[in-house]
């Protein structure tokens, strides 16, 4: 047995799940515009995020996810990501960032012990404003060492 504490890589890539092109590509010029020293992977569905978050030892700092994707939707993912311990243990805030917020989805995300539901705003600085809130926050939150 081994021991060994994890808590949040602030200095580690942000994800974002977005199965849309044209919000990758907004998303990317919103994160370039605000200079965070993280870099940004993107992946355009569930299945490819989860092989990279099991297959890599890179402790990503944030993940914002959109809902409805192909493959693997978003409250998929997050279920697979709260079940494996591994994943669990690493302290990685999941945001949801949807295009909507139907009440059911909202309920369903945070009984999945999501850390955030966002909707995106269709305004450029108010998506710029959001996303730098969110990493902001996080920037500033502490997270728990945990013990394996």
């Amino acid at each position: 047995m081994y021991i060994y504490k994890k808590k949040m890589n602030k200095g580690g890539p942000i994800i974002i799940i977005e199965d849309d092109i044209d919000d990758q590509e907004m998303l990317s010029e919103v994160f370039s515009d605000l200079s965070f020293k993280n870099e940004i992977i993107f992946f355009a569905d569930g299945e490819k995020a989860l092989e990279y978050l099991t297959d890599t030892s890179i402790e990503p700092f944030i993940i914002f996810s959109d809902i409805n994707m192909p493959k693997l939707n978003g409250m998929e993912l997050r279920e697979k990501i709260h079940q494996n311990e591994d994943l669990r243990i690493k302290s990685i805030p999941y945001l949801f960032f949807s295009t909507s917020a139907e009440q059911q989805s909202v309920v369903d995300a945070y009984s999945k012990s999501v850390q955030g539901f966002f909707v995106k705003p269709t305004n450029y600085q108010e998506i710029k404003d959001t996303i730098k809130t969110i990493v902001d926050y996080w920037n500033k939150c502490v997270s728990p060492n945990y013990v394996k």
